[in-house]
């Protein structure tokens, strides 16, 4: 392999002599070699579509040589239709606020503009700092695109959780007919519609959505135009005043200038927010197949009040198993969103001063709960509530042979004397009913209504 030498303030590196980054960002890739995942590439585009707006914003305010604008404007173009992917090389997780992702940036799009200005790699025509991240810093480039990259993420769980909610809502309709024993603190309670119980989970994630919602409309204003701490040092009124504009157009979103830069530069509570409502939406979405895991629990020894799609072998040892698999990779991207906001969280809290520099692994651990519980619910709904199935027979039986309906008779009865009749019917074996009339409590046609399960729904 044939290498260039380029130069920075630390000092003199070789370079692959055909790779579009540069020296700061080789330095990067060596000095965070740490989770060995590199930085999402949607977030890559994003931080590529400010540079865009910039140069645009730049040369409308004389700010910014018009050819070697138009040369960076090319530049981004070509790398936003992904023939560059492969140049951006920086970990997730990297010291510096972000820095070597931003220079990466700036480097691949100043060689392939210096290659349209008729230059060599490396021979910077057009320079990453005095050109490409012209009136900006790492400061205002990374945030504003970590949240352009959570609308962008966010969209696709919006659509995901519109499906599941469709979908709970139609086994709501299809279930509303059986009626089965509901449970509190995993013992008999009184009676539900199955159907009742798909409503509620509906409900359920129909809030959670609302949340997310409220909390990603926090990402609408960002603090581009804010340079270093938010004080605007090195950009000029006339850019300032359009950048965001200007962004606006590049990425397609409405999006605003944050009323106070330095505070948009110096506190990341937006991202806690998001963060937030995610596990909001992890723990109901855990908790709602904690609850199928159970309903599904047996075949012959468990609850078996409902059947989910058999997905795939349960063990390789036990013929015939089937587990459910698709609630339990459900519940675990749950424990992985919840831990991820924990890490968000203290990121955010150990900002000092004018700069939060833990940005990193905060977008990374925020990205990866949008991607991964996007996923989780899809496969949610594609492979598992879609193909519920409810066992009516079993829900019958369990209702009819439980306690529970008992306390339909405190009205007429009192509390004391229907818990007396509880304790007869478990130590007997005998119905709620027959206990009643054994006693000549109640006659065979007051019980009739009284014990209607569906009345009690």
């Amino acid at each position: 392999m044939s290498y260039r030498n380029e130069s920075d303030s630390i000092g003199m590196l070789e370079i692959p002599a055909s790779a579009y980054y540069g020296v700061q960002s080789s330095r990067g890739a060596k000095n965070f070699n740490i989770s060995g995942n590199l930085m999402n590439i949607n977030f890559i585009y994003n931080i590529v579509k400010i540079k865009k707006a910039a140069s645009i914003a730049n040369k409308n305010a004389d700010n910014l040589d018009a050819k070697i604008s138009d040369a960076i404007v090319s530049a981004c173009d070509e790398i936003l239709q992904g023939k560059f992917d492969k140049e951006f090389i920086t970990d997730a997780i990297q010291g510096g606020a972000g820095t070597s992702v931003n220079m990466n940036v700036n480097e691949v799009i100043a060689n392939r503009a210096t290659e349209i200005l008729g230059g060599k790699l490396g021979e910077y025509i057009c320079h990453p700092n005095d050109h490409v991240n012209k009136s900006q810093s790492t400061n205002d480039v990374v945030p504003t695109a970590g949240k352009l990259t959570v609308l962008d993420l966010s969209a696709l769980l919006f659509e995901q959780l519109d499906q599941l909610i469709a979908n709970l809502e139609n086994k709501a309709e299809e279930f509303h007919d059986i009626i089965k024993m509901g449970r509190t603190q995993l013992e008999d309670a009184v009676p539900i519609r199955l159907g009742q119980e798909f409503s509620a989970y509906a409900s359920a994630i129909k809030r959670c959505y609302r949340l997310v919602k409220q909390s990603i409309n926090e990402m609408y204003s960002v603090n581009i135009g804010g340079t270093a701490i938010g004080t605007s040092i090195n950009a000029n009124k006339e850019y300032l005043t359009n950048i965001t504009k200007e962004l606006s157009k590049v990425s397609g979103y409405d999006l605003i200038q944050a009323k106070d830069l330095i505070d948009s530069t110096q506190n990341l509570d937006g991202f806690v927010y998001v963060s937030g409502t995610l596990k909001t939406c992890a723990v109901t979405l855990s908790k709602m197949c904690n609850d199928l895991r159970l309903m599904a629990s047996g075949p012959k020894t468990g609850i078996s009040e409902i059947v989910l799609p058999a997905m795939q072998n349960g063990s390789s040892i036990m013929p015939g198993k089937v587990n459910p698999v698709i609630p339990e990779v459900v519940s675990q991207v749950a424990f992985a969103v919840i831990g991820n906001d924990v890490t968000i969280s203290m990121a955010a809290e150990a900002g000092q001063l004018e700069l939060n520099a833990f940005e990193p692994v905060i977008f990374y651990k925020l990205f990866e709960s949008i991607v991964c519980l996007t996923n989780a619910v899809n496969t949610l709904t594609e492979n598992c509530i879609k193909g519920i199935i409810a066992n009516k027979t079993k829900c019958s039986e369990l209702l009819n042979n439980s306690l529970g309906i008992v306390t339909a008779l405190c009205p007429y009865i009192g509390y004391k004397k229907s818990a007396e009749i509880a304790k007869e019917a478990l130590k007997t074996n005998l119905s709620i009913k027959e206990v009643v009339l054994k006693h000549n409590i109640l006659s065979e046609n007051e019980l009739k209504d009284i014990l209607d399960p569906s009345h009690m729904t």
